[in-house]
């Protein structure tokens, strides 16, 4: 998207040609594109990439768009544009109440989608949200850049501990069960059978951020409800500094 190079879009569309055609059209102005024929796997795909923007197609098979918005708000603020050929004003209106930012109903005009897209993705960029950036101790984390500093270093972290440590910043000071962080990071249907998984990327966030990881103050573990990212108001960090 000329102005915008490098934006990561999401295509979420069960029909080949018109997923392909919007790929070939987003990777064309430059954009980073991942795609999805089914709901289930568009949830999957928002985890993974943690895209900038949705192009969002109603009639999925597995699931209905308004399904799949109501999930994706519950981890993503990215802007969600509907595409679709359902008409009816009472659809438009439960996407839009379920969370979409704009609906374009088919067929369209590839330009001006392309321009609601920039649009959306500019104005998204341009809202500086109070909890864009989470901090305790040294460590800094930035949600917008995606990018974890302890002191003057940056932490390297793997796609999974930062879905992790993300989902855990964004409900900074609240409890996430193991259900819910299991299937943030990992999808749905994965149980109790990834409960160590959880544990052993909770250690590994702990060993790269915690003071002491044996006496962890920020990733804090609730016996068997789950854990919370335990973060001091600015007025506790000022008092403390």
């Amino acid at each position: 998207m000329s102005a915008d190079v490098g934006e990561r879009i999401l295509v979420v569309e069960d029909d080949t040609s018109t997923r392909r055609a919007l790929v070939f059209s987003l990777e064309d102005e430059g954009a980073r594109v991942a795609s999805a024929a089914t709901g289930a796997a568009a949830l999957d795909e928002a985890r993974a990439v943690a895209p900038d923007a949705v192009l969002l197609d109603l009639g999925l098979p597995d699931m209905t768009g308004v399904e799949v918005l109501r999930e994706l708000r519950s981890f993503s603020d990215a802007p969600v544009i509907v595409v679709s050929a359902h008409l009816a004003e009472e659809e438009k209106v439960a996407a839009l109440d379920a969370g979409a930012d704009d609906y374009v109903t088919k067929p369209y005009s590839v330009n001006e989608l392309l321009a609601r897209l920039r649009a959306h993705t500019r104005r998204a960029r341009g809202k500086v949200a109070r909890d864009s950036l989470v901090a305790f101790g040294d460590v800094r984390i930035d949600l917008v850049r995606r990018e974890v500093t302890r002191g003057t270093e940056v932490v390297s972290l793997t796609r999974t501990e930062f879905a992790l440590l993300e989902y855990l910043a964004r409900r900074a000071n609240r409890v996430c069960t193991h259900d819910e962080l299991l299937e943030h990071v990992w999808g749905r249907g994965q149980g109790p059978r990834r409960r160590e998984s959880l544990w052993t990327y909770v250690k590994r966030l702990r060993a790269a951020l915690e003071v002491d990881p044996q006496r962890p103050e920020h990733l804090v573990r609730h016996f068997g409800i789950g854990y919370s990212l335990v973060v001091p108001s600015a007025e506790e960090d000022a008092a403390g500094s």
